[in-house]
């Protein structure tokens, strides 16, 4: 018996346009009324998370792919970096002068480009971005001509002497693992070919869901998740029922125990249905 769902945001919980289709709403409210709790699991951070999911009414939120997992009642877990790894992380994206923001509970700080970057209205058009964008080509022209290129620019922010749950990171799929070497003391997430989340090592969004789980007594062959990209992977395998969207990447579709159809297309609706669990 299903007593959780999750789901992820970007190409799965919503279209391309960030809006949630009616079908899904009525799904969700469906599968709610049933006693069953819905939530997201997400690499977004808790920062405007009401608007990044359309106002779906949720029962829990795994943010920053798993550092911090809340209710609106309580904060069940938070997981920042230890001071020493941050600063690894601060040394390294002010010698290479790379594009990084830096998320705190209530706010992110840093490149003004990554913050851009992360906003709803560039969401809408990532989509469109072709697969041959050249992510490498486009860091080394910005690390070299970057018209902020100070000494030190990211080691004086002042969100830094907040705890930091996750960076944002421009970087192409050809650096995972160079990024793995350079910073040994972290776990790495992507979920586009242009930016890789940065987390406290042993970090994911399943592991936010396992802490969650532990603290309403449910057990993961009671859960199911949604997800389209590479670090839906984790959670999509270890649940009771993983689903992957007929939009996610073939490595998801494979991993996944159903493969519904797009975000476009009613594909929550139609697994939630496939299931019985509406």
């Amino acid at each position: 018996m299903i007593k959780a769902i999750f789901f992820d945001i970007d190409g799965t919980l919503v279209t391309t346009e960030s809006k949630a289709l009616d079908s899904t709403r009525k799904a969700i409210a469906a599968a709610q009324a049933k006693g069953i709790l819905c939530g997201i699991a997400t690499g977004r951070g808790p920062v405007d998370i009401e608007e990044r999911i359309d106002h779906l009414p949720m029962d829990m939120f795994v943010t920053y792919n798993g550092q911090i997992v809340f209710t609106k009642e309580k904060t069940i877990f938070a997981e920042p970096f230890s001071q020493g790894v941050l600063d690894e992380i601060v040394d390294f994206a002010d010698r290479e002068r790379r594009q990084i923001i830096f998320g705190g509970r209530h706010h992110v700080e840093g490149s003004s480009i990554m913050k851009f970057s992360q906003s709803a209205a560039v969401k809408k058009i990532a989509g469109f971005i072709p697969s041959w964008f050249p992510v490498r080509m486009t860091r080394k022209f910005m690390q070299k001509f970057s018209s902020n290129r100070k000494r030190e620019r990211f080691a004086k922010l002042g969100i830094l002497k907040e705890p930091i749950y996750q960076c944002v990171l421009f970087a192409a799929e050809s650096e995972n693992q160079k990024l793995a070497e350079l910073l040994p003391n972290c776990s790495f997430q992507r979920s586009n070919p242009y930016s890789i989340d940065i987390i406290p090592k042993n970090g994911s969004k399943y592991h936010g869901i396992e802490k969650f789980l532990t603290a309403f007594d449910i057990q993961p062959e009671e859960v199911m998740a949604f997800g389209d990209h590479f670090n839906d992977i984790e959670m999509l395998t270890h649940v009771g029922i993983g689903v992957a969207m007929g939009n996610g990447q073939a490595e998801t579709k494979a991993s996944a125990d159903y493969v519904t159809d797009t975000n476009e297309a009613d594909g929550i609706e139609k697994a939630l249905k496939h299931f019985d669990i509406i």
